[in-house]
């Protein structure tokens, strides 16, 4: 085996806290009745599910530990958007002041935020801690790492006059902070569900369109060197045609950030209804997607501005879970993608190496 491939190998997949599977779907959003397709399996309400959830359990599943300090400010920029407008006060106010928040009571941040104590604990809950109190814990360890010395964030808002340092600078603090937050926020427990769907799937169909096409055609190429039949498909038409193909033992895989892009939601629909294994990449976890999808992955919600649009910085979380679901693939493949990677280098070489010319 060459020393690229080696290389290749040599990182493993992230490791980070479980959480537990649970269904999910946003708040007031009714499940779509229909019949069990060829497969014979029913509607989306009646799967099992690992990732996503919208809804605040009563509390962490025990096998789950909370979330540690540093990445609670991670999960309240992830989770904001699919909260309720008064758990937003919440959230968003302990992570603006931590230290000061800590030293409340669940009445006092309820008095502080305009909400009410049930608020305030379900707001908690649905962070990943079991009680305000596990809440005012952590609270407390991220007001002290902020205080530790360690210089500010650089801002990424980018103005039409900031000079090309300061761009660079902030681009690469945005792109910093959207892997962290992707990183903190990946439930691995269903990235491991989905590793092991695509490890042993007969083939994989993956969907998206704009920014979303390129990260599948990404994941596609990757899959492809290691040997597995993997197919990305950026027509909506030919995305449908070919899903209608799929059946147990399949896999099909949905990116779109929003969560709610109709061109890729049909297609997996679709492969779904036909006795796929689903898998959807998206920013929101209560998106219309996830209704689909038997293992949700979530990226970090994008930070849009003026001259950046969102599909580029929620482009940046896309390829990190698609990263991470590769290389998952690969350790659980060794046997058969290692050759197949070193052959595919091999082939290439040629086109790598200088030209020599009479």
């Amino acid at each position: 085996m060459t020393e690229s491939v080696k290389e290749i190998f040599s990182t493993g997949a992230p490791s980070g806290p479980s959480r537990a599977t649970g269904a999910s779907g946003s708040a007031g959003a009714t499940e779509p009745t229909r019949s069990s397709g060829p497969s014979g399996r029913t509607a989306p309400g009646g799967r099992r599910r690992t990732g996503g959830g919208t809804g605040a359990p009563s509390s962490p599943p025990q096998n789950e530990a909370p979330p540690a300090p540093a990445a609670l400010a991670s999960k309240v920029r992830t989770l904001v958007p699919s909260m309720t407008r008064s758990m937003q006060r919440v959230a968003e106010a302990v992570a603006d002041d931590p230290a000061g928040c800590a030293a409340l009571t669940v009445t006092g941040l309820a008095e502080r935020t305009g909400t009410s104590e049930a608020t305030v604990v379900r707001t908690a809950r649905l962070l990943g801690y079991p009680g305000y109190r596990d809440l005012r814990l952590a609270l407390a360890g991220l007001a002290a790492h902020q205080q530790s010395g360690r210089s500010p964030s650089v801002t990424a808002d980018i103005s039409v006059d900031d000079p090309l340092p300061d761009v660079v600078a902030k681009l690469a603090r945005d792109e910093q902070q959207t892997l962290a937050d992707t990183a903190a926020t990946l439930d691995t427990a269903a990235l491991a569900a989905a590793v092991s769907a695509a490890a042993t799937a007969r083939r994989i169909d993956i969907y998206g369109v704009g920014a979303s096409s390129l990260v599948g055609l990404d994941l596609a190429q990757k899959l492809l060197r290691i040997g597995l039949i993997a197919h990305a498909h950026t027509d909506p038409h030919l995305a449908v045609t070919n899903a209608v193909q799929l059946r147990t033992g399949d896999v099909a895989v949905a990116i779109t950030h929003s969560g709610s892009t109709g061109d890729v939601i049909e297609p997996l629909r679709a492969a779904f209804e036909r006795g796929a294994t689903t898998i959807a990449i998206t920013g929101r976890a209560d998106g219309p997607v996830t209704q689909y999808a038997d293992h949700v992955l979530t990226t970090s919600t994008s930070r849009e501005s003026e001259l950046r649009p969102a599909a580029m910085s929620s482009r940046t979380g896309q390829l990190l879970v698609v990263d991470c679901l590769f290389i998952g693939v690969a350790q659980r493949t060794y046997a058969s993608a290692a050759p197949a990677l070193a052959a595919s280098y091999e082939a290439l070489a040629h086109r790598h190496s200088p030209r020599h010319t009479r």
